[in-house]
């Protein structure tokens, strides 16, 4: 059906079958409109979710690390020295004995090493947020009007 048919009231009832009805604003939707038309313009918009995912994880644990070590410790111990000297016949009161004893204690330091266990530091760990910024790209469409003449129309276009 052609724009002069409509004027001219030709193929009416063909008309009918053009009408269709919206189901969203239940408004006549027609090819040819007598004084007010509708066209509803529509554009895609991005729609960003976050979520959180597990990347890897820390562990923190203790090894146990053996080490010799040498340390030097000065220690003292007692020695006997045994002099003997010759003396020139002097005289003495005293008998011979039957048999005369000297004891001499002699000592030494011994090294006792012992243990124990001391605290030399202490390791934490805590986890912090960083913020960073991360582009998304993607193509987005929306709906413009394109707006034709033919023929002597005279068009006015407010915004």
């Amino acid at each position: 059906m052609g724009f002069f048919d409509y004027l001219f009231g030709e193929d009416k009832p063909n008309m009918e079958t053009r009408k269709g009805v919206r189901k969203s604003d239940r408004t006549a939707d027609t090819e040819f409109a007598a004084e007010d038309a509708h066209l509803d313009l529509r554009e895609e918009e991005l729609d960003i979710d976050k979520h959180r995912v597990k990347t890897g994880d820390v562990t923190l644990h203790k090894d146990i690390v053996e080490e010799e070590q040498s340390v030097n410790v000065p220690v003292s111990h007692d020695q006997v020295i045994i002099e003997q000297r010759a003396v020139d016949h002097e005289p003495t009161d005293e008998p011979i004995a039957e048999e005369e004893t000297v004891s001499i204690p002699v000592t030494s330091e011994e090294i006792d090493v012992g243990k124990h266990t001391v605290i030399i530091g202490e390791v934490s760990a805590h986890k912090r947020s960083v913020q960073e910024t991360e582009q998304v790209h993607d193509v987005l469409r929306k709906e413009v009007a394109d707006i034709e003449s033919h023929g002597n129309a005279d068009i006015i276009k407010e915004d």
